[in-house]
């Protein structure tokens, strides 16, 4: 498999595996917590397997393939959840702050699966979102995706080519799973700080400027706070709903902090207490906001701290 040489099997020196095994984890689940509740029963499970005698040659290969099984089976029941959903289904964010200049505990993850592609996954079964994430985000090769997948290579290739033609179908512009480069991250993160200022300082021309004209902005909120029922489209309307939003964060004394939100610029807006209440991304290309996610819910929050409750529903 690509990566470090063999770690001891005994699991002492698997630590340095833990931001690739999260991000294999997020990339399956869309969340934060059950993502690391994945990769400690992975590791708790190769523990057991070393006290009951099993000889573990390579750390890489259990804890990965661990990881990868136990999110195919998490997706499984998480399918018929996903289904009855209130409203737009984002994944939690994935926050680093703005300073930061490279990502800090979730190297693995950082610029490699934003929320656009994390819905586009959605689309695909249990066992097409693990080949497809495996093979296209991290670079294994078909050996290694059979091996952990416990499929032919055969298999493997045809499950991959199928889901790359639903992820191409739906793909949104200027999204995926690739890093871009330095020059273009810093250009997005220009971008968010301007967009952010003009919405908050009400200037609607530099506003509507830094948007594209089908712009469309996502909203979940879960049926627990506050969002849009459905994704609404257009420059003009985005503008007018970011703009009374905002004028109405001002009067709250919402302040909000930027941020990489999923490898995206963003930021994440905060009560007067310091509490969380949403976090924006940015999907930028061509040089204008392509897309809006906002995570509203506050189930998807608690990992960033105290949750507010200005934006919470009655």
């Amino acid at each position: 498999m690509p990566g470090p040489a063999n770690e001891p099997a005994d699991g002492t020196g698997a630590d340095a595996l833990r931001p690739l095994l999260f991000s294999i984890a997020y990339g399956m689940t869309g969340s934060v917590g059950d993502a690391e509740d994945i990769v400690q029963d992975a590791f708790l499970g190769m523990t057991k397997a070393g006290r009951a005698g099993t000889a573990i040659v390579d750390d890489k290969a259990y804890l990965t393939t661990a990881v990868t099984r136990l999110g195919i089976n998490y997706l499984r029941s998480a399918r018929v959840r996903r289904e009855t959903y209130v409203g737009d289904w984002l994944p939690e964010p994935v926050v680093v702050p703005a300073d930061t200049p490279g990502p800090a505990e979730h190297a693995e993850l950082a610029d490699s699966l934003s929320m656009a592609f994390l819905v586009l996954l959605e689309a695909l079964s249990p066992v097409e979102r693990a080949v497809f994430m495996l093979r296209e985000v991290f670079g294994y090769g078909y050996p290694d995706v059979a091996a952990i997948t416990g499929k032919t290579e055969a298999n493997c290739r045809q499950i991959f080519a199928r889901a790359r033609q639903h992820i191409a179908a739906g793909a949104p512009a200027g999204d995926s799973p690739a890093a871009p480069d330095p020059a273009r991250r810093a250009a997005g993160a220009e971008l968010a700080r301007r967009f952010f200022e003009a919405a908050a300082g009400g200037d609607m021309d530099g506003l509507l400027g830094m948007l594209a004209p089908d712009v469309v902005f996502h909203g979940d909120g879960g049926g627990k706070a506050q969002a849009l029922g459905k994704p609404l489209a257009g420059r003009d309307r985005v503008m007018r709903f970011l703009a009374g939003l905002f004028r109405r964060g001002v009067t709250l004394g919402v302040s909000l902090r930027l941020a990489w939100v999923n490898g995206r610029p963003g930021g994440v807006a905060y009560d007067p207490e310091g509490r969380v209440i949403s976090v924006f991304e940015l999907d930028v290309a061509d040089g204008v906001v392509q897309a809006i996610h906002t995570v509203v819910n506050p189930d998807k929050l608690g990992h960033l701290g105290p949750v507010s409750d200005l934006a919470r529903k009655p």
